[in-house]
């Protein structure tokens, strides 16, 4: 057994609002720089729909991620050969149409404008070429369905879905849609890592980090491809891939990243999981009806006496045992499973994962009126967003992770009301909680967490202890960390290019 820790984040979309605070927090922080006027570290799309790229989803299109091919987890672009094949040309790159030309507005059309009859307008221009040009899209185009007859129902998550589901969600009348955060989910299989042929992408070892090393980027934007969210860029002004960086300087200094502290609707946990570094591949390589259950058992217990022990054999420090026990995100994702990882046929095994939006799934009505002979909040066979979409997005189509998440935050919903309205009946109550497998104990624990947590709740900042990383092996970019070497094995890449 091999324990790594891992900084973690969970994003509850039931409690997203759309505000893109977010968004700009980040922009201002990060991306306000020549070469980076596209970028978006993070983003929040509206779903179903495109998203940002333009069918970032498609890996049809892409080629992003790993597949498995004889048993063995391979890149989903091509093999060795192919890579070095398209060094020069990549087909499977994003184009800027796929993102959006960026541009800003001649100002001065509206304070130099001489007297006349006719209000002056700021022409748009770009900001790459300076030219005007028309706007035709942005990196929330289809922000909140619009233009959805041209993006959203072009959503890849759609295509197993029946006419009737399909025509039912696009109804004028019951329209629905969630948000859906964006960054990178700094995986612990990470496929830009695999795909970049210069080794210059490299995962922290104290806390599973994703970065790309400025000094050994060659521009070769094979992580692009490899990455199946498309959450590395390039600077075409640098002339180097950029992305997330999770705002580490931020949290050695103590303070959680800017997209988290600025989140309005705080949707957004982060904490420590501990996970077994010598799983990776088998988790990895699983059936995709196996892949939240291997990527679950993958995650081990912080209060394991077992674990605790071997944790502490190798190196670990009981400050970050201690913050792994506090995780907020251990609680969603491995004690509730509330929380899923976004796209896990991927298999990158991201560590950002979503508790599914409740509202637009048990908000159910006939004929502009509420079914009140169903449950109080209707049921998963009635649901204006059909469970299976949430299943392609959130757990490689199999349903049953989802409606056992539901179920619980169905229960607390009800749970809850009975105490505080008093107008949901006692069997009702109790046949919830026993269809959750929940109990009053683990309810009111949820509750708390999800609309009462205080910020030290949300935030649980490991002790990075960069000084100890950094003089272990004295390389920054190759050092060793509290729990081992610090780079770590990722199926399919070379010894030499660890």
């Amino acid at each position: 057994m091999n324990i790594r820790a891992q900084v973690s984040m969970v994003f509850h979309l039931d409690k997203c609002i759309g505000c893109h605070t977010c968004s700009i927090a980040c922009k201002n922080l990060w991306t306000e720089r020549r070469g980076t006027e596209y970028m978006w570290w993070n983003n929040v799309e509206t779903k179903p729909g495109v998203g940002y790229p333009y069918l970032w989803e498609d890996q049809e299109k892409y080629r992003g991620g790993w597949k498995v091919h004889g048993g063995k987890l391979k890149l989903r672009m091509k093999g060795r050969a192919g890579t070095l094949a398209n060094l020069f040309f990549n087909p499977y790159l994003p184009a800027l149409d796929d993102y959006y030309e960026p541009w800003t507005y001649r100002y001065r059309d509206v304070s130099d404008a001489p007297e006349g009859d006719e209000q002056p307008v700021a022409r748009p221009v770009s900001t790459l070429t300076g030219k005007p040009m028309e706007i035709g899209a942005g990196p929330n185009w289809d922000d909140d369905f619009g233009g959805s007859s041209l993006y959203a129902a072009n959503d890849p998550g759609l295509k197993g879905l029946s006419e009737e589901e399909r025509r039912q969600l696009f109804e004028l009348e019951s329209m629905a849609f969630f948000y859906l955060p964006r960054i990178c989910n700094h995986c612990i299989n990470p496929g830009c890592l695999a795909a970049c042929p210069a080794g210059a992408i490299y995962k922290r070892g104290e806390d599973g980090i994703v970065l790309v090393s400025q000094e050994k980027c060659r521009a070769w934007r094979m992580c692009i491809t490899g990455c199946p969210y498309k959450k590395t860029y390039y600077n075409w002004a640098a002339g180097k891939s950029e992305k997330c960086i999770l705002c580490y300087p931020r949290q050695e200094t103590g303070q959680a990243p800017a997209c988290f502290h600025s989140c309005v609707g705080r949707i957004r946990y982060l904490g420590l999981l501990l996970y077994d570094a010598d799983r990776i591949e088998s988790a990895a390589a699983a059936e995709d009806s196996f892949l939240v259950h291997e990527q679950l058992s993958l995650l081990l217990d912080p209060f394991d006496r077992e674990v605790i022990r071997e944790a502490k054999a190798q190196g670990m420090h009981d400050a970050t045992l201690e913050c792994a026990q506090k995780s907020p995100v251990y609680r969603f994702v491995k004690e509730w499973k509330l929380a899923l990882p976004l796209h896990p046929e991927y298999r990158t095994l991201p560590m950002l994962f979503y508790v599914p939006p409740l509202l637009p799934v048990l908000a159910h009505s006939e004929g502009g009126l509420h079914n009140e002979e169903e449950d109080f909040f209707s049921s998963l066979e009635n649901t204006r967003i059909p469970v299976r979409y949430f299943a392609s997005l959130l757990s490689a189509g199999e349903e049953e992770p989802v409606r056992q998440a539901y179920r619980k935050m169905t229960a607390v919903r009800l749970y809850k009301r009975a105490m505080t309205v008093g107008d949901v009946g006692k069997e009702k109550v109790k046949r919830a909680l026993e269809e959750a497998g929940t109990n009053p104990e683990e309810i009111e624990a949820i509750y708390r967490l999800t609309a009462l947590p205080s910020v030290e709740d949300r935030f649980v900042i490991p002790p990075f202890m960069r000084e100890q990383a950094v003089e272990a092996v004295g390389d920054p970019l190759r050092h060793r960390n509290s729990v081992g070497t610090g780079f770590l094995r990722v199926p399919g890449i070379p010894e030499k290019k660890r």
